[in-house]
């Protein structure tokens, strides 16, 4: 009798969650934890970051206020309803990349590029040079044309009714085959 009084409540506070509803993206029964863990390891890695990189900014804004709500919050609804970005699995997938993308921006060093460095500007008239790989896109399906001729001159309820037309009606007994 007393366990019932005392663990029934207990369990109503602590929701457990059965599925994350994502194919391939299993539940993380302590997410709390391991967000709070990878948060302030992405709050130490950005340092090596120079300080006056946007960069370094955007992620260390983020970074902490994404920490400060998994501090204040117990239960994981309560920190994916007040973060708004996703459930706390698909928060812990994103840190993880962060921190991945922490490493290569280091490695690639974006932000040294010398002051005096100067960056060869091509303006859309202007012929490019032989050193310059030129792509050019292939033509587009002779379909697109047609589309944008067919909405560009009519309106969208003679674009639907030709739509219909076109398309044979499948009943119930059919089966369409592509």
């Amino acid at each position: 009798m007393f366990l019932r009084r005392v663990a029934r409540p207990l369990m109503m506070m602590a929701k457990v969650k059965e599925t994350t509803g994502i194919v391939g993206l299993e539940v993380v029964p302590n997410a709390r934890e391991v967000l709070i863990g990878l948060y302030n390891k992405t709050l130490t890695e950005i340092k090596a970051v120079p300080e006056d990189e946007g960069y370094r900014k955007s992620v260390e804004s983020f970074t902490r206020q994404r920490l400060k709500v998994c501090q204040e919050e117990e239960d994981w609804e309560a920190i994916e309803k007040r973060l708004g970005c996703g459930q706390v699995e698909e928060l812990i997938e994103e840190a993880q990349d962060e921190l991945k993308l922490i490493g290569h921006m280091i490695e690639w060093d974006p932000w040294g590029v010398p002051d005096d460095y100067e960056c060869e500007v091509i303006e859309n008239d202007a012929p490019v040079p032989k050193h310059i790989p030129l792509h050019r896109p292939g033509p587009l399906p002779e379909e697109f044309y047609k589309t944008l001729e067919t909405v560009s001159t009519g309106t969208l309820e003679d674009i639907v009714s030709r739509s219909k037309k076109d398309e044979p009606a499948i009943t119930s007994g059919e089966s369409q085959s592509k």
